[in-house]
């Protein structure tokens, strides 16, 4: 069951405080970035005055003025009180620090001027001390991938649920009409059997029965749709754990009326009941 919690990302700069926030909306969080500090105590008090299960993340680093000496007291005086506050503190070495500030060129936020960027970074990482003693959990991501921080926070935060579930979209197509350009996966479906031969069939479409089961009468056809839903099972829980909240499935045949839309559907139909949430487009069902 989710419950209220107000969860401070914090950290030093370059450890991945932004992507973590990120995360933690694709959870369903309400995430606020570079919230002053003297709005922390109205921003708890809101929280608690919300409806449902109020869950949110808000990211205060160094660059909020007097953070290191003001947070600490704010923040105990705020888990006095009861509010739902914890705190996840993200560090790293120095070295990855150095190399990730290298590698996007963004300037450190104690390290401008003439001052070196590895004594900018030790600087903050010893203004931080008291700070970090506070945390309710302290991630390094030394040797973290964004997608392994995704994956973390997600392991630590989601309450029992993956997130918010992948968006899946099934678009049906006919080749002669050219191929979608934005598609993830792209099933070419001709070598089916095809319901345009077949008199009474040729002006329906895959949404007719009689279509689906001349298309299925096939074994190839059955043979193909166990594999290829037995093949999604396996494939999408792992593209949802990698972070990927969008995917794009073609089906295409010839003319995009028969096969691909027979197909398409009864995938969504096995997807939908196995909790996932499909849209079907038909692009030329109609050409």
């Amino acid at each position: 069951m989710k419950r209220r919690r107000i969860v401070v990302v914090t950290g030093l700069s370059g450890s991945g405080r932004s992507a973590a926030l990120k995360a933690f909306e694709d959870m369903g969080f309400y995430c606020v970035d570079n919230l002053p500090l003297s709005l922390l105590p109205a921003f708890a008090e809101y929280s608690e005055r919300a409806e449902d299960a109020f869950r949110s993340a808000i990211g205060i680093d160094v660059r909020e003025k007097g953070f290191t000496v003001q947070f600490p007291a704010l923040y105990g005086d705020l888990k006095a009180c009861g509010r739902p506050l914890e705190m996840l503190f993200l560090d790293a070495s120095d070295q990855t620090l150095v190399r990730r500030f290298s590698e996007t060129r963004r300037p450190h936020p104690l390290a401008r001027g003439t001052t070196p960027l590895i004594d900018g970074i030790r600087n903050e990482r010893s203004a931080l001390t008291e700070v970090r003693k506070l945390a309710d959990r302290i991630l390094d991501t030394t040797d973290y991938t964004v997608h392994d921080l995704r994956q973390a926070v997600v392991r630590h935060y989601s309450e029992g649920d993956a997130g918010r579930p992948m968006m899946i979209t099934i678009v049906t197509f006919g080749y002669k009409f050219g191929a979608p350009y934005d598609l993830d996966l792209m099933m070419d479906l001709r070598f089916l059997p095809n319901p345009h031969f077949v008199p009474e069939l040729k002006t329906s479409t895959g949404e007719d029965p009689r279509v689906r089961e001349y298309v299925m009468a096939s074994k190839d056809s059955v043979e193909f749709l166990d594999r290829l839903v037995a093949f999604l099972e396996f494939l999408l829980p792992r593209y949802n754990s990698e972070g990927k909240s969008y995917l794009t499935i073609g089906f295409g045949c010839t003319g995009g009326k028969h096969r691909s839309v027979t197909i398409a559907l009864l995938v969504a139909e096995h997807l939908r009941k196995h909790g996932y949430d499909v849209n079907v487009k038909h692009r030329d069902i109609g050409a």
